[in-house]
Protein backbone atom coordinates (compact mmCIF):
# COMPACT_ATOMS: atom_id res chain seq x y z
CA UNK A 1 0.00 0.00 0.00
CA UNK A 2 1.16 3.39 -0.35
CA UNK A 3 1.11 4.17 2.88
CA UNK A 4 3.39 2.27 4.20
CA UNK A 5 7.01 3.44 3.83
CA UNK A 6 4.77 6.49 6.36
CA UNK A 7 3.96 3.98 8.96
CA UNK A 8 6.82 2.51 8.99
CA UNK A 9 8.83 5.92 8.90
CA UNK A 10 6.13 6.34 12.27
CA UNK A 11 7.34 3.31 13.92
CA UNK A 12 10.57 3.80 13.75
CA UNK A 13 10.89 7.30 15.12
CA UNK A 14 8.76 6.60 17.68
CA UNK A 15 11.26 3.39 18.59
CA UNK A 16 14.21 6.07 18.20
CA UNK A 17 12.56 9.49 19.46
CA UNK A 18 13.21 10.83 16.75
CA UNK A 19 11.59 14.40 16.27
CA UNK A 20 13.06 14.33 12.23
CA UNK A 21 13.11 11.60 9.99
CA UNK A 22 15.50 12.12 6.44
CA UNK A 23 14.49 10.17 3.77
CA UNK A 24 17.18 9.83 1.30
CA UNK A 25 15.53 8.80 -2.46
CA UNK A 26 17.02 8.43 -5.93
CA UNK A 27 16.27 10.15 -8.77
CA UNK A 28 13.10 8.89 -10.47
CA UNK A 29 9.85 8.83 -10.33
CA UNK A 30 8.89 5.13 -9.73
CA UNK A 31 6.32 3.67 -7.51
CA UNK A 32 8.76 2.86 -4.63
CA UNK A 33 9.44 6.76 -4.95
CA UNK A 34 5.83 7.61 -4.98
CA UNK A 35 5.13 5.77 -1.81
CA UNK A 36 8.22 7.02 0.41
CA UNK A 37 7.61 11.36 -0.73
CA UNK A 38 3.69 10.60 0.32
CA UNK A 39 4.94 10.01 3.51
CA UNK A 40 6.92 12.96 3.85
CA UNK A 41 6.04 16.06 5.25
CA UNK A 42 8.68 18.40 3.27
CA UNK A 43 10.80 17.92 -0.08
CA UNK A 44 14.49 19.22 -0.30
CA UNK A 45 15.71 18.95 -4.15
CA UNK A 46 19.36 18.92 -4.51
CA UNK A 47 20.13 20.61 -7.79
CA UNK A 48 23.36 20.57 -9.82
CA UNK A 49 24.05 23.52 -12.05
CA UNK A 50 23.88 21.60 -15.64
CA UNK A 51 21.28 21.01 -18.31
CA UNK A 52 20.00 17.17 -16.75
CA UNK A 53 18.99 19.05 -13.18
CA UNK A 54 17.05 21.60 -14.87
CA UNK A 55 15.14 19.05 -17.10
CA UNK A 56 14.37 16.61 -14.11
CA UNK A 57 12.99 19.79 -12.17
CA UNK A 58 10.66 20.12 -15.27
CA UNK A 59 9.76 16.64 -15.44
CA UNK A 60 9.67 16.16 -11.32
CA UNK A 61 7.48 19.30 -10.36
CA UNK A 62 4.23 18.68 -12.40
CA UNK A 63 4.56 14.81 -11.45
CA UNK A 64 4.69 15.51 -7.46
CA UNK A 65 2.00 18.06 -7.65
CA UNK A 66 -0.12 15.56 -9.60
CA UNK A 67 0.79 12.98 -6.71
CA UNK A 68 -0.34 15.73 -4.29
CA UNK A 69 -3.60 16.03 -5.98
CA UNK A 70 -4.12 12.73 -6.21
CA UNK A 71 -3.11 11.81 -2.22
CA UNK A 72 -5.67 14.87 -1.15
CA UNK A 73 -8.91 13.07 -3.27
CA UNK A 74 -7.39 9.64 -1.47
CA UNK A 75 -7.41 10.53 2.18
CA UNK A 76 -11.39 11.07 2.64
CA UNK A 77 -12.12 7.96 0.78
CA UNK A 78 -9.67 5.69 3.57
CA UNK A 79 -11.96 2.21 4.12
CA UNK A 80 -9.72 1.70 7.40
CA UNK A 81 -10.33 4.51 9.69
CA UNK A 82 -7.93 3.19 11.95
CA UNK A 83 -5.04 2.92 9.06
CA UNK A 84 -3.20 5.75 10.22
CA UNK A 85 -2.87 8.39 5.98
CA UNK A 86 -0.23 10.60 6.33
CA UNK A 87 -1.52 14.27 5.52
CA UNK A 88 0.08 17.43 4.62
CA UNK A 89 2.75 15.88 2.35
CA UNK A 90 4.70 16.44 -0.48
CA UNK A 91 5.37 20.21 0.29
CA UNK A 92 8.40 21.99 -1.52
CA UNK A 93 11.04 23.14 0.79
CA UNK A 94 13.50 24.66 -1.50
CA UNK A 95 16.26 23.39 -3.38
CA UNK A 96 19.84 23.02 -2.77
CA UNK A 97 22.50 23.29 -5.22
CA UNK A 98 25.38 21.25 -5.72
CA UNK A 99 28.92 20.65 -6.93
CA UNK A 100 28.93 24.24 -8.68
CA UNK A 101 32.60 24.60 -9.39
CA UNK A 102 34.60 27.64 -7.07
CA UNK A 103 37.52 29.41 -8.48
CA UNK A 104 38.21 32.81 -6.44
CA UNK A 105 35.04 32.15 -4.20
CA UNK A 106 32.99 33.07 -7.22
CA UNK A 107 31.46 30.28 -9.20
CA UNK A 108 33.10 29.67 -13.11
CA UNK A 109 31.56 31.04 -16.00
CA UNK A 110 30.09 27.73 -17.22
CA UNK A 111 28.32 26.71 -13.81
CA UNK A 112 27.35 30.33 -13.19
CA UNK A 113 25.00 30.49 -16.75
CA UNK A 114 23.45 27.24 -15.69
CA UNK A 115 22.67 27.96 -11.83
CA UNK A 116 21.53 31.19 -13.18
CA UNK A 117 18.45 29.65 -14.80
CA UNK A 118 17.76 27.34 -11.34
CA UNK A 119 15.66 30.04 -9.70
CA UNK A 120 12.91 30.28 -12.55
CA UNK A 121 12.97 26.69 -13.45
CA UNK A 122 11.71 25.87 -10.08
CA UNK A 123 9.51 28.43 -9.29
CA UNK A 124 7.95 27.59 -12.94
CA UNK A 125 8.06 23.76 -12.77
CA UNK A 126 7.70 22.92 -9.19
CA UNK A 127 5.65 26.01 -7.54
CA UNK A 128 4.06 26.65 -10.61
CA UNK A 129 4.55 30.54 -10.26
CA UNK A 130 6.39 32.86 -11.96
CA UNK A 131 9.80 33.32 -10.56
CA UNK A 132 10.96 36.81 -9.00
CA UNK A 133 14.76 35.89 -8.50
CA UNK A 134 17.47 36.17 -11.17
CA UNK A 135 20.63 33.81 -9.12
CA UNK A 136 20.30 31.23 -6.14
CA UNK A 137 21.94 33.83 -3.99
CA UNK A 138 18.67 36.52 -4.25
CA UNK A 139 16.24 33.10 -4.09
CA UNK A 140 14.28 32.85 -1.21
CA UNK A 141 13.99 29.16 -2.45
CA UNK A 142 17.40 28.26 -2.31
CA UNK A 143 18.17 26.87 1.02
CA UNK A 144 22.13 26.74 0.38
CA UNK A 145 24.96 25.80 -2.09
CA UNK A 146 27.46 23.00 -1.47
CA UNK A 147 30.82 23.36 -3.50
CA UNK A 148 32.55 20.53 -5.17
CA UNK A 149 34.74 19.39 -2.52
CA UNK A 150 36.94 17.18 -4.57
CA UNK A 151 39.09 14.22 -2.82
CA UNK A 152 37.53 15.11 0.57
CA UNK A 153 34.64 12.83 -1.05
CA UNK A 154 36.34 9.44 -1.68
CA UNK A 155 38.64 10.43 0.80
CA UNK A 156 35.07 10.05 3.47
CA UNK A 157 33.51 7.27 1.74
CA UNK A 158 37.10 5.00 2.46
CA UNK A 159 37.02 6.26 6.19
CA UNK A 160 32.88 5.45 6.04
CA UNK A 161 32.15 8.94 7.78
CA UNK A 162 30.65 12.26 6.82
CA UNK A 163 33.73 14.45 5.16
CA UNK A 164 33.23 17.22 8.19
CA UNK A 165 34.16 14.52 10.45
CA UNK A 166 37.78 13.57 8.51
CA UNK A 167 40.69 13.58 10.78
CA UNK A 168 44.18 13.44 9.70
CA UNK A 169 44.37 9.78 10.65
CA UNK A 170 41.91 9.46 7.48
CA UNK A 171 44.46 11.46 5.78
CA UNK A 172 42.45 14.86 6.33
CA UNK A 173 46.08 16.73 6.31
CA UNK A 174 46.91 20.47 5.99
CA UNK A 175 44.68 21.72 3.12
CA UNK A 176 42.13 18.98 3.36
CA UNK A 177 41.98 19.30 7.17
CA UNK A 178 40.63 23.17 6.64
CA UNK A 179 38.65 22.11 3.79
CA UNK A 180 36.78 18.85 6.10
CA UNK A 181 36.14 21.94 8.41
CA UNK A 182 34.72 24.68 6.05
CA UNK A 183 32.44 21.39 4.86
CA UNK A 184 31.04 21.54 8.59
CA UNK A 185 29.72 24.92 7.78
CA UNK A 186 28.52 24.50 4.72
CA UNK A 187 26.30 21.49 5.85
CA UNK A 188 25.45 23.74 9.43
CA UNK A 189 24.29 26.43 7.21
CA UNK A 190 22.43 24.20 4.43
CA UNK A 191 20.74 22.34 7.68
CA UNK A 192 20.17 25.59 9.80
CA UNK A 193 17.98 27.11 6.53
CA UNK A 194 16.55 23.76 5.99
CA UNK A 195 14.94 23.98 9.33
CA UNK A 196 13.62 26.86 9.10
CA UNK A 197 12.07 26.58 5.59
CA UNK A 198 9.92 23.55 6.59
CA UNK A 199 9.05 25.31 9.96
CA UNK A 200 7.55 28.17 8.14
CA UNK A 201 5.94 26.04 5.31
CA UNK A 202 4.26 23.74 7.89
CA UNK A 203 3.30 26.66 9.93
CA UNK A 204 1.66 27.93 6.69
CA UNK A 205 0.20 25.06 5.97
CA UNK A 206 -1.36 24.76 8.81
CA UNK A 207 -3.05 27.87 9.46
CA UNK A 208 -4.49 27.05 5.53
CA UNK A 209 -5.95 24.12 7.23
CA UNK A 210 -7.95 25.98 9.72
CA UNK A 211 -11.76 25.56 9.24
Amino acid sequence: MISAFHRCIQRAAEQAAAEVVLVDLGPNLGAINRAALVACRHIVMPVAPDLFSLQGLRNLGPTVRQWHEEWEERIPKNPVLTLGLPTDTMTPAGYVVLQHSIRLDRPMQAYDLWMNRIPEVYATAVLAEPATATQPASDGHCLGLLKRYGSLMPMAQEARKPIFHLRPADGALGAHATAAREARKDFERVADRIAVATWRRGKKSRTRARP
